[in-house]
């Protein structure tokens, strides 16, 4: 063991283990926190800058696309420089640019402060979940990825509810401010709480062609590509209401402004406990186990949806977000572990491998939000049968993938 490996084991033992993951999931809730907040604030923000529901929805696609494009380099530098620079230092340009947002006179303003936040964002969201697996091993890290899981989940049912507080006591403005304030105190426990996970002997070097050279490495990997497209999809299929939820909760629903929390909560609810469950079964069931039985749930799930939609009570809560709910335990059961699995692709190259699947995810994410959210929007049908047409396709990577890794043993033996 390294000199390097004993003070970074210090740094761990230092600290309460449990601060650790609380850090970590709260680093990664300014994601959710970025699409969510602002939902409640549309119909201000929409008067205020004289733009259409249809025009908002650019608020949430610019962010995401901004998101996904610097997701591949988040990771890649991570694992160049360091893990705490790159977190510090995206902190402090959101914060910016939500001040920027704050002030912003025009919907094409507004727009170049949420991408310039968006850019800015993964250094946290994508760069927390590397630290997990650069300082935990097995199931100590399958437990500490459910709880940040548990926690991050949290996000998108209490975010809109803050943003209705916020404009009951402010203009559209101060969501950007409380997201700024949020940046701030993330920088403050990081620099408190957060050990440098990525030691110097083991990054490699800040060259653009090295970070090029890491992403194509994980991108010849041909389980990375099943795998991603197993957890964007079904993940996707969440994030579909997520991303319309505008559209789903006001237009075909008929709640109101700060009625988003009657989405949000059963959902969100759904993936906490499906995380809980996931963390207290790490100790006796593989994460690949987990992750196949949270793709039964979320079939199961994904039909319940489909039967309820058919019906009168389709269109009346909580009997509208019953299936996506059942969806989103499934979820929980199986992101976090196949995001666990994913890291141990390549682990020479973890942050590569998080920022490339975090590429793949955004990208689907924003287009669901931008194109397939309105064009199901149309009836909770739509919203039911998209997601599990969502659901279905992830089993099947994952199912591919399983059966790829099964012939590869068999053909080694």
């Amino acid at each position: 063991m390294t000199a390097t490996d004993s003070s970074r084991d210090r740094a761990v033992a230092s600290r309460a283990v449990v601060l650790i993951p609380l850090v970590l999931a709260l680093l990664s809730m300014i994601g959710p926190f970025s699409i969510d907040t602002p939902f409640p604030a549309f119909t201000q923000m929409g008067e205020a800058l004289d733009v259409g529901s249809h025009e908002l929805q650019l608020v949430v696609t610019a962010y995401m696309l901004a998101f996904a494009t610097m997701s591949l380099f988040h990771g890649p530098l991570s694992d160049a420089i360091g893990r705490r620079p790159v977190i510090m230092g995206s902190l402090v340009v959101y914060a910016v640019a939500s001040v920027a947002c704050a002030f912003a006179p025009t919907l094409e303003l507004l727009l170049v402060g949420r991408v310039v936040q968006g850019l800015a964002a993964g250094g946290s969201t994508i760069v927390s979940r590397t630290v997990i697996r650069d300082l935990f091993d097995g199931p100590q890290a399958q437990r500490m990825m459910s709880q940040v899981a548990v926690i991050f989940g949290v996000a998108p049912a209490i975010a809109p509810i803050i943003g209705g507080l916020l404009i009951q006591v402010g203009p559209w403005e101060t969501v950007f401010w409380f997201m700024a304030v949020m940046a701030l105190l993330l920088i403050v426990l990081s620099v408190a709480l957060l050990p440098e996970s990525h030691p110097v002997e083991r990054r490699v070097p800040l060259r653009v062609g090295e970070i090029f050279r890491g992403l194509v490495q994980v991108a010849r990997v041909p389980s990375f590509h099943r795998m991603t497209w197993a957890a964007t999809l079904v993940f996707g299929a969440q994030f579909l209401y997520i991303g319309g939820a505008s559209i789903f909760v006001v237009d075909l629903l008929g709640e109101g402004e700060l009625d988003f929390w009657k989405l949000f909560v059963p959902m969100i609810g759904g993936m906490v406990v499906g995380s809980v469950a996931s963390g207290r079964f790490g100790r006796t069931v593989t994460s690949s186990e987990l992750v196949t039985f949270g793709y039964a749930v979320s079939t199961v799930g994904a039909v319940v949806g489909i039967l309820v939609a058919l019906t009168p009570a389709g269109e009346m809560l909580p009997w509208a977000v019953v299936g996506i709910s059942l969806v989103a335990f499934g979820n929980g059961l199986a992101f976090p572990n196949i995001q666990l699995l994913m890291l141990d692709l390549v682990p020479a190259r973890r942050g590569a491998v998080m920022s490339a699947s975090s590429f793949v995810t955004l990208v689907f994410n924003a287009v669901s939000a931008a194109v397939l959210a309105p064009y199901a929007g149309r009836s909770v049908l739509g919203f039911a049968v998209a997601a599990a047409g969502c659901v279905l396709l992830g089993w099947g990577f994952w199912t591919w993938n399983r059966i790829a890794l099964r012939r590869q043993a068999a053909a080694r033996s």
